[in-house]
């Protein structure tokens, strides 16, 4: 049963909207089975229970970028309904409105993989700062070595744009 949802699919539709990881209102209809008409429904009756904190609806300009960045939500670019994101907190709230087998069990998964993800950026800072805290106290010898691993750490540079138009 902890297999309901691989951990890679869940990772895959988490978010960084306003600073926040965040999951959208298509992508948990979809993991817990119903539809997303329906989940909102019962956000909507339950709405004392998101606060601004753990539930948002997205702007126009944060729909279109999310639209632009990936390609199953193609559907959202000419909708008038802006969708809603939810927070960690959020999501976990949604397990009290939804009764479902399956949606108790897909919450479970997505808390634990929203767990999961801040015991890895926890570790990554830590590595982080034990590679710089040896750099300043080894020789110059090994500056080659730690800037290859500060290298290995630092996301990738975004590919440059092509500009569309004249």
């Amino acid at each position: 049963m902890s297999n309901l949802v691989p951990v890679e699919i869940i990772v895959n539709k988490i978010y960084l909207i306003r600073g926040q990881k965040v999951m959208v209102d298509r992508d948990l209809a979809e993991l817990y089975g119903v539809l997303t008409k329906r989940l909102n429904e019962q956000v909507k009756r339950n709405i004392k229970r998101f606060p601004e904190d753990f539930m948002f609806q997205l702007t126009a300009a944060e729909k279109n970028k999310l639209v632009a960045n990936c390609d199953r939500f193609k559907t959202l670019k000419h909708s008038t309904a802006a969708p809603y994101a939810f927070t960690e907190q959020g999501v976990a709230m949604l397990s009290s409105v939804l009764n479902s087998e399956r949606a108790i069990l897909v919450n479970i998964q997505i808390m634990r993989t929203f767990t999961q993800m801040r015991r890895m950026m926890l570790s990554y800072k830590d590595l982080k700062a034990t590679i710089e805290e040896m750099e300043s106290k080894y020789d110059k010898q090994f500056h080659i070595v730690f800037q290859a691993l500060k290298q290995m750490l630092e996301p990738p540079p975004a590919p440059p744009r092509r500009k569309i138009g004249f």
